[in-house]
């Protein structure tokens, strides 16, 4: 952890000592240490100077890109925090977003402008800063972009509040910020995540600088043993805005290393990234693994550089790591955390053989408890029971969510812990392993999606009276969203196609159902709480047949 123990002023003493180095590789071309730490001095210059204040916070909302990593950091530069959001939410999940955090200014991508000006008169948004995915690469690079038509743009016009990021980099070039970072570091609020689950709108989780630095060294340098932190080259796969992509991505920008970037993921891209550049580090989602597996063009490349290969979100299936370590002779590593223990909680050790099925040991920084989901007693040992977390700098409460919060973060024997909700089991060795999950929370590509969520965009429907939506289990992505509605007497020629386009509207890609099934009535108990389990075991027994 950096000696001022803020998130700029670590990578600032990083980017002195490794000047010349690659910093980030985006779409082939590179950016060196020094480099970003002059363009993020220039976007902290300009916030000063446009009124953004320490604590004041600005959402992100754009692909992986070097635009979103000189806003981060110069967002973190002066005492702002930050609030990165996936690029594909729709107006309706931005303008919850942007009045639960209450922020004052958003850095968005041309292509989203138009769902941002529709918010703005019903959010506190004073500042839009806006940029394309390629405004910093070189020009032939732009040139031919657009001359085939290859680069998505969206229209927007420059006012008195809405400025352009390139020109602004460009404005300040000889303004750049250099005094020393405003940020107080510590226990001061760095970012805010949102994170799905069991509620109907996302949940802010606030990190502070010592949360955060602790949990990216700890699992940035898991991979120490194959090779130097500094000499790590990684395809960062996961997006940015997720707490996998920040901590075992990103996080290489506080230690010396190189990041791989691309707006969204293209599999020869990231193929020929990975060959060209020697990448010796992929970090991804267990479907990503298999497409990658699957796909026809795989053996064009040479990806003999990659080392240490590792798994987040979900459960990678044993079968997916075999077919690795037949094709590649490498072993996928794997892990277990979530947004609000700020990723790891444990990981596989990368120095000994880790059981098939495990999630790993329990890092450092991290203590643990299985225990029974309802009377909260501590299991026996090697029994399943429901995992809870606790860490030095931990998470407490979620943004504005007083019950959410009560009921996710306890105290037990005058210790505050996170309810992750998993039911969990660990051998005598200390080897993790994941059994179920204790709530209604489907897992699609990595992604936790609140059930409840989509049932209320579904039943805010006119002709819904009443939904259920579970996850069927599926090899590629994990788990398939199916949704069972039960239609008003009197409505008629409602089709399950209507409704898909109705959830789009309302809910990013990832959160859409794939099926829907017409029902007459939904299983209920006898106080009338929806019973998804017998859903799920008729969907068990279905499949089974």
């Amino acid at each position: 952890m950096s000696s001022s123990n803020s998130i700029y002023s670590t990578f600032s003493e990083t980017a002195d000592r490794r000047e010349n180095h690659p910093a980030v590789i985006y779409l082939g071309t590179q950016f060196s240490y020094r480099k970003i730490k002059k363009l993020a001095d220039r976007f902290s210059a300009a916030l000063i100077d446009l009124g953004v204040e320490p604590g004041q916070r600005m959402v992100l909302y754009i692909p992986n890109s070097i635009q979103w990593v000189i806003a981060w950091l110069g967002i973190q530069k002066i005492g702002a925090v930050c609030v990165p959001i996936t690029p594909i939410y729709t107006p309706h999940d931005l303008k919850y977003i942007a009045n639960d955090s209450e922020a004052e200014s958003i850095v968005c991508a041309d292509t989203n402008f138009g769902y941002v000006t529709k918010v703005l008169p019903e959010t506190g948004l004073k500042r839009v800063f806006v940029t394309n995915v390629v405004d910093l690469l070189p020009w032939y690079k732009r040139y031919f972009g657009y001359f085939f038509n290859v680069i998505p743009r969206g229209n927007f016009s420059l006012n008195t509040h809405t400025y352009s990021f390139k020109k602004l980099l460009s404005h300040y070039r000889k303004k750049a910020n250099t005094k020393p970072d405003n940020a107080t570091g510590g226990q001061a609020l760095a970012e805010i995540l949102y994170t799905g689950g069991t509620t109907k709108f996302p949940k802010g989780v606030p990190f502070t600088h010592n949360l955060f630095l602790v949990s990216a060294e700890e699992q940035i340098r898991m991979s120490d043993q194959l090779f130097p932190a500094e000499e790590n080259v990684i395809m960062g796969n996961a997006p940015l805005f997720h707490i996998l992509g920040q901590t075992c991505s990103l996080a290489t920008l506080l230690t010396g290393g190189t990041l791989i970037l691309q707006p969204r993921i293209n599999l020869d891209a990231t193929f020929d990234a990975i060959q060209r550049f020697k990448a010796k580090t992929m970090i991804g989602v267990p479907a990503l693994y298999r497409m990658i597996l699957e796909h026809e063009r795989l053996a064009q490349y040479d990806l003999s550089s990659l080392e240490y290969c590792f798994s987040g979100g979900d459960v990678l299936p044993v079968e997916v790591n075999n077919r690795w370590r037949e094709k590649f002779g490498k072993t996928i590593f794997q892990g277990y955390g979530a947004t609000e223990t700020c990723g790891g909680v444990s990981m596989c050790p990368v120095d000994r053989k880790n059981p098939p099925k495990s999630v790993g040991q329990i890092v450092p920084s991290k203590t643990v408890k299985i225990v029974d989901p309802v009377s909260l007693e501590p299991t026996a040992a090697g029994e399943p029971g429901e995992l809870l977390v606790s860490s030095e700098y931990m998470v407490t409460s979620y943004l504005n969510k007083p019950e959410e919060t009560a009921a996710a973060f306890i105290d037990l024997d005058d210790t505050k812990w996170y309810r992750t909700a998993d039911v969990m089991s660990m051998d005598e060795d200390g080897n993790l392993y994941f059994i179920d999950r204790t709530v209604d929370t489907i897992k699609h590509k990595g992604y936790r999606v609140s059930a409840s969520e989509i049932e209320s965009v579904l039943q805010e429907h006119p002709a819904v009276i009443a939904t259920c939506v579970v996850g069927l289990p599926d090899e590629k992505f994990g788990e398939r969203i199916k949704a069972y509605v039960v239609l008003k007497e009197d409505i008629k020629g409602i089709t399950g196609y209507e409704l898909i386009k109705w959830c789009r509207q309302y809910l990013v890609s990832y959160k859409v159902p794939h099926y829907i099934e017409f029902r007459d009535m939904l299983p209920k108990s006898k106080v009338g709480k929806l019973l998804r389990r017998e859903i799920r075991d008729e969907e068990k027994r279905r499949q089974e047949t």
